[in-house]
């Protein structure tokens, strides 16, 4: 394996056990402190978790709709494109559970067939907005893989303020476990 392509693998299975031990945190939770407006920037919980996955879903349409085709992310085509980043994809915690582990068996899926080659090739796409943009794929995976640590960041302050705790976060501290 590569180097780089073992980065991106190292991303992924960071964020598929980070994903997997907040939404086991969040699911100590009833509905109400789900949904409860806790001044975030997404307002609650439930709707942070929906961007994440609003974000993952929007970037891995992009990438499905490249030049170089990924076995992996071609059926992101089913899911229905977000019209929007503060979208409520579900409202349902376990639906959302359900699409979160499966997007995130993509980006695992997606890290396995990464090359040198197609990560430095350019991605050309549209934002919400229309704008073009060109980047290399290694740096739109980086983004999204940021993107989703960012946020992620945001539920664990959140829980904090309820004293619901999900243990380390640090990328460092689980690279023993993904070798």
């Amino acid at each position: 394996m590569k180097q780089l392509q073992k980065q991106y693998s190292l991303l992924a299975k960071y964020n598929q056990t980070m994903n997997q031990s907040m939404y086991q945190a969040c699911s100590t939770l009833n509905v109400f402190e789900l949904r409860k407006h806790r001044s975030a920037f997404f307002g609650s919980i439930i709707n942070t978790l929906n961007h994440i996955l609003v974000g993952d879903i929007i970037w891995l349409k992009r990438i499905a709709n490249q030049e170089i085709k990924f076995n992996s992310v071609q059926a992101i085509n089913d899911f229905e494109t977000p019209n929007s980043l503060s979208q409520v994809l579900f409202d349902d915690f376990l639906i959302l559970q359900q699409a979160r582990m499966y997007i995130d068996s993509v980006f695992i899926a997606l890290a396995e067939e990464l090359t040198e080659q197609n990560l430095d090739s350019l991605m050309q796409y549209e934002n919400s907005v229309g704008k073009v943009f060109k980047k290399r794929t290694s740096d739109v995976l980086l983004h999204v893989f940021n993107h989703q640590t960012h946020h992620r960041g945001q539920v664990s302050t959140l829980l904090s303020q309820i004293d619901v705790d999900y243990g380390s976060t640090d990328l460092i501290v689980l690279t023993d476990s993904f070798e």
